[in-house]
């Protein structure tokens, strides 16, 4: 972490504009000898044109350099930035003539791991970088700026504070018995770790959140064939994905996109028809549809409203199931079999009337009646919840240690695995394992 690095910051590729970073105690020195200027001198957080040029004294590029002062940099360090055309070749040479004037290449996710090793940020702001930049929708992007900010890691820190000064009183009580401190147990420290305890809760609440979020809520378009589940999917993504045929089979494999819907990201699954398969190909079809619907977090039921109900239906099957009836083809007279079915959703997509609703309808689904969704408290992600839970199992121990009259001794231990958990959310207990996990998944440069 002492040597300075270098790497591309803005996507690969042609472009107008090209940045480079540049991070490490010898980066002004750095960059002061590739630019053959005193970055050393130049004034923080002003911007200098000048020369970028090679050994040989030959310009690589006329570029623009802004130079940053620890700790007042993303990093903490001292940082430089250059910008320079965006032509890949260009990017190269001034990459290739950093590290010649002795820096070296930056690993993934190695500049924001110094930011977070630097107390820039927490852990849990970090990730928020790469959630920031994959987000797909307003409300991912808002969540992810409240992380960015620091929600998440604020919440945790204060559960934590609450968890060590019980752990502090009780710990002292054990080690100093002589100093007549008060001990916190019986009802007292019951109410305060289950009042922690509701808190982890709370937070455990928006991991589905979290999840959808992040990745897109998991929308299985399903139905007998030819009821216009490929059309369906062509015209919420608005181009044409799926082919749409009248010949039975069509859809063999599932189709799969991304899209926002009512300002939800949706992961749209198109799949075969549900019918009996005539060979092994259809066969194998039909089982990737079950399996979609089986991770489904929620099921549109396509069926055809001008033709006779069929037996695919999920409802008839499964009562549990989360799904949404569509009643494709209002376009056309509805048959007689679909009249009592005024909850479902009625479109056509011949002419795309009713799609409104439809969106509004799935929308509500994942909305639940909650207008809070990335405006309050942020959802958590996977890791965040597994810390979670192992300080809620480590909390439920201690309780029920403290109800069953067991000494504190064993109740200090269980607090303290819970005070590490909570901690990992945050990075407050930090392993080379689990640092490695996280930034290894950055983008080379951030």
């Amino acid at each position: 972490m002492n040597e300075t690095i270098a790497a591309q910051a803005t996507p690969f590729g042609p472009g107008a504009i090209a940045l480079i970073r540049l991070t490490g105690e010898d980066s002004h020195a750095i960059a002061g000898k590739a630019l053959r200027t005193d970055c050393e001198r130049q004034e923080a957080r002003t911007v200098k044109r000048a020369a970028l040029r090679s050994s040989e004294g030959d310009v690589i590029d006329e570029v623009l350099v802004t130079v940053f002062r620890r700790p007042h940099s993303y990093t903490g360090e001292n940082l430089v930035e250059i910008s320079c055309h965006g032509g890949v070749l260009v990017v190269q040479r001034a990459l290739d003539r950093l590290l010649e004037c002795g820096a070296r290449s930056a690993m993934a996710g190695e500049f924001t791991q110094r930011a977070f090793l630097n107390g820039k940020i927490d852990l849990t702001q970090a990730e928020a970088v790469m959630d920031v930049i994959g987000a797909q929708t307003d409300l991912a992007l808002r969540a992810a700026q409240q992380q960015l900010g620091g929600k998440i890691g604020m919440e945790t820190e204060d559960i934590r504070g609450s968890l060590l000064q019980i752990v502090a009183h009780l710990e002292a009580y054990i080690d100093f018995p002589d100093e007549d401190i008060t001990p916190q147990t019986g009802e007292a420290l019951v109410g305060q770790l289950e009042a922690v305890q509701s808190r982890i809760e709370l937070m455990l609440a928006t991991a589905e959140q979290g999840r959808i979020l992040r990745e897109g809520a998991r929308v299985v378009i399903y139905g007998e064939p030819n009821v216009g589940k490929s059309s369906l999917l062509n015209i919420l993504l608005g181009q044409e994905r799926a082919i749409v045929s009248d010949i039975a089979g069509t859809t063999r494999d599932t189709v799969e996109e991304v899209v926002s819907l009512g300002g939800f990201p949706v992961r749209l699954i198109d799949t075969a028809g549900h019918r009996k398969a005539v060979d092994e190909l259809e066969r194998v079809g039909v089982e990737r549809t079950l399996d979609k619907v089986a991770q489904a977090d929620l099921v549109l039921e396509v069926v055809d409203s001008s033709a006779p109900r069929g037996q695919s239906l999920l409802r008839s099957r499964d009562k549990n199931s989360r799904s949404l009836l569509v009643l494709n083809k209002c376009d056309l007279p509805r048959h007689s079999d679909w009249n009592e079915h005024s909850e479902g959703a009625e479109i056509s997509c011949a002419d795309g009337s009713g799609l409104d609703g439809l969106i509004a309808a799935i929308a509500g689904v994942f909305a639940q009646g909650d207008g809070t969704w990335g405006q309050e408290a942020v959802a958590v992600n996977a890791r965040h919840q597994s810390c979670l839970r192992r300080a809620r199992g480590a909390l439920g121990e201690a309780l029920r240690q403290l109800k069953g009259g067991v000494g504190p001794e064993f109740v200090a231990l269980d607090l303290r695995l819970a005070l590490d958990a909570v901690g990992e959310v945050a990075g407050r207990v930090e392993t080379e394992e689990l640092l490695g996990e996280i930034f290894g998944q950055f983008c080379i440069g951030k």
